[in-house]
């Protein structure tokens, strides 16, 4: 008989753990320099261990069309909306939201409490990851504009990076 590990782990000292799937898809040749040029300041921000984030993993979706993306753990909400307030990832969403670059980029974040939150940016038809394949979609504003509203948690917001 062979011998068969299994583990699992205990999240109990965990209470608030997030869990964030970031995705980036290139849609261009143009969107392929900029997934390249990304990848660096990415790993660079992680390697500074900011505050909260638990792991970062690396995630490859496919490789023709190119779509990278990563896994990340994060302590609680707030710690990942701490940081997405602050440089480098403040600069980086505002660049991308004024030039995304032949780039689609999309995230889904789950809650140990309860919860799923999504936004999808410039996804084209036919390359609709996640739960953009087959939730319905709505617009991202108003009461679904941040990840906080569309998580229902409770607490101060902290201003958007871009207006409405």
């Amino acid at each position: 008989m062979i011998a068969i590990s299994r583990q699992t782990v205990d999240l109990s000292p965990y209470p608030d753990l997030i869990v964030i799937y970031l995705g980036m898809r290139a849609h261009s040749f143009r969107g392929l320099l900029s997934l390249v040029k990304i990848g660096p300041q990415i790993q660079r921000a992680v390697d500074a261990h900011p505050d909260g984030l638990l792991r970062h993993e690396q995630v490859f979706f496919s490789l023709v069309p190119p779509h990278v993306g990563m896994r990340q753990y994060w302590r609680d909400f707030e710690s990942l909306e701490k940081w997405t307030r602050d440089l480098p990832h403040l600069s980086w969403w505002k660049d991308f939201l004024s030039r995304p670059k032949g780039v689609s980029f999309w995230h889904e974040t789950y809650s140990i409490r309860g919860g799923i939150e999504s936004v999808f940016l410039n996804a084209q038809e036919g390359s609709r990851p996640g739960l953009l394949a087959f939730a319905p979609n709505v617009d991202a504003k108003a009461a679904m504009f941040s990840a906080r509203r569309r998580l229902k948690r409770e607490g101060a917001e902290r201003p958007p990076v871009v207006a409405e």
